[in-house]
């Protein structure tokens, strides 16, 4: 399984994915799921994936090949976020149909598409194995791929837009040692990476296995306040 989160704040972006595809007694597989492209200077896009690992490699060296042969539409051409999430949904949906088709085998993914376009301000994109794709809202300021509902409540609890990024790298964390704890087919190496707006870089990238020394202490901390908090609670009433 997978887990994916991408945050949208006002000071920029955090994407966190984990690394484990295949879970099992003896067959353990890891593959990257967060994809920074190299494109023009006057954008930073990123791409998170979850889902049939064959679909989503396929997708990733289409959009590339794309790039290296001058397609009217690539990355590189498309002047809003919004119609590269339409490109990249239109590229989903093409891999998908060539190996469901006389099958009955539905080879689906789902992707994360983050970044920001010179003069266009950043956002998030959740692309479905259709084509069609939501964004973030006030609301919900984030974005979820995969296995997605142990590492949910604490971002409803703690994420908005004025999060700072650093707040919000921590929280995904959190959110991802969660999702850890209770699903076994989530594990690491844990990737992170922090997009400041308007730099059109990377502004930091950490990747966390399982044994780094601050993974193991954000997981020990979460479950020692944790802990605190519950003994803190009121005492149910005397009959």
């Amino acid at each position: 399984m997978t887990y994916c989160v991408a945050t949208y704040l006002t000071d920029g972006l955090v994407f966190t994915s984990d690394s484990r595809t295949n879970a099992g007694i003896d067959n353990v597989s890891t593959y990257s799921k967060m994809h920074v492209f190299e494109t023009n200077p006057d954008r930073f896009l990123v791409l998170m994936s979850a889902g049939n690992l064959g679909t989503t490699q396929g997708v990733l060296q289409q959009l590339r090949r794309d790039i290296v042969e001058d397609k009217p539409y690539n990355l590189n051409t498309l002047n809003y976020l919004a119609d590269i999430a339409d490109y990249i949904g239109e590229t989903l949906v093409n891999r998908i149909r060539r190996h469901s088709e006389n099958t009955g085998f539905m080879p689906d993914a789902t992707l994360i598409l983050g970044g920001q376009i010179m003069g266009r301000p950043h956002n998030l994109y959740m692309i479905y194995p259709q084509g069609n794709y939501i964004t973030t809202s006030d609301d919900t300021p984030y974005l979820q791929i995969g296995e997605s509902k142990y590492g949910k409540p604490v971002l409803d609890r703690f994420i908005n837009a004025a999060t700072s990024l650093e707040d919000a790298a921590i929280c995904s964390l959190i959110s991802m040692d969660s999702t850890m704890k209770s699903n076994a087919s989530v594990g690491p190496p844990i990737e992170l990476l922090i997009y400041r707006t308007n730099q059109f870089k990377t502004a930091q990238a950490f990747k966390l296995d399982a044994d780094h020394p601050y993974l193991i202490s954000v997981r020990h901390e979460w479950a020692n306040q944790l802990h605190r908090a519950f003994l803190a609670m009121p005492r149910l009433p005397s009959a």
